[in-house]
């Protein structure tokens, strides 16, 4: 078994065991950062990837792009990496299984993919073309673990609360039919709303966590096995280097007390 291969089981069991918590980086530095802190495996961000150099979240990027992204994030580290491939980079089965393969091949053992339809900003992608899509995944790379996502939250689709609720289920339960390892659920953290979704979905679900969410121990009680933490500790980053950059307008001596932090930082890489 190849050192990817047993990555890869070891990513899929870290969902059925469940608590799992994945930060979410968005260059090799911040993904070094995170496997010195001590977690069991590490995610991109697709926004923070497309932000970091100059482009739009949504496809800013395009897949060789992106994937270059990822293999050099995938080589820093000697943990499991999970990609956040978007929406597949195109709408066909085609388009969606090359970007499988290609996740693969840059080193990565699991995927984030969405059904947001970017030919039509607001929609979703039907749910009969998605589960095609999931299934070409599968079949193109077998030992993957598809994180699929749907965005009815996160777009605030539906009438009200239950609609989008049983809009997410019925997407939920179709990804993993087509082949899914885990349904993924931006957009809510609200603990009785996840643990319908748990109960509904009858499968692992994931969340994105903010600030303002509740804890990880709450949300996992829940019935979420994984949590990831999206653009957000970028943009808490961002916030700390605007702050730096803000007090060097002033006064150059504000970078005096980030001496030893930056010092201790650049250990990690040795």
């Amino acid at each position: 078994m190849t050192d990817q291969l047993r990555r890869a089981e070891a990513f899929r069991n870290q969902h059925l065991h469940g608590d799992l918590v994945l930060p979410n980086c968005w260059d090799a530095a911040s993904a070094r950062v995170f496997q010195t802190a001590g977690f069991s495996a590490v995610a991109t961000t697709s926004a923070g990837v497309a932000w970091a150099r100059g482009a739009r979240d949504g496809e800013g990027l395009d897949r060789e792009a992106m994937m270059r992204e990822i293999a050099t994030i995938a080589r820093s580290l000697d943990l499991p990496l999970n990609a956040d491939v978007e929406a597949g980079y195109g709408a066909s089965t085609t388009d969606a299984a090359e970007t499988a393969r290609q996740a693969w091949a840059a080193g990565a053992v699991g995927i984030n993919f969405e059904d947001a339809d970017y030919a039509a900003p607001g929609e979703l992608t039907t749910i009969s073309a998605q589960q095609a899509r999931i299934a070409a995944i599968r079949e193109a790379a077998p030992d993957l673990v598809i994180n699929a996502r749907t965005d009815v939250f996160l777009l605030g689709l539906g009438d009200d609360e239950d609609h989008r609720i049983h809009m997410a289920i019925e997407r939920g339960r179709a990804w993993l039919d087509a082949g899914a390892d885990v349904v993924f659920l931006p957009g809510t953290t609200d603990r009785a709303i996840v643990r319908r979704l748990a109960d509904g979905i009858r499968g692992p679900i994931s969340l994105m966590a903010g600030p303002d969410a509740p804890t990880a121990k709450t949300l996992f009680e829940a019935g979420a096995c994984r949590i990831s933490t999206g653009p957000y500790p970028m943009q808490a980053m961002l916030e700390r280097l605007k702050t730096l950059a803000d007090g060097l307008v002033d006064d150059w001596a504000v970078m005096k007390p980030a001496g030893d932090g930056l010092t201790k930082i650049g250990s990690v890489f040795g």
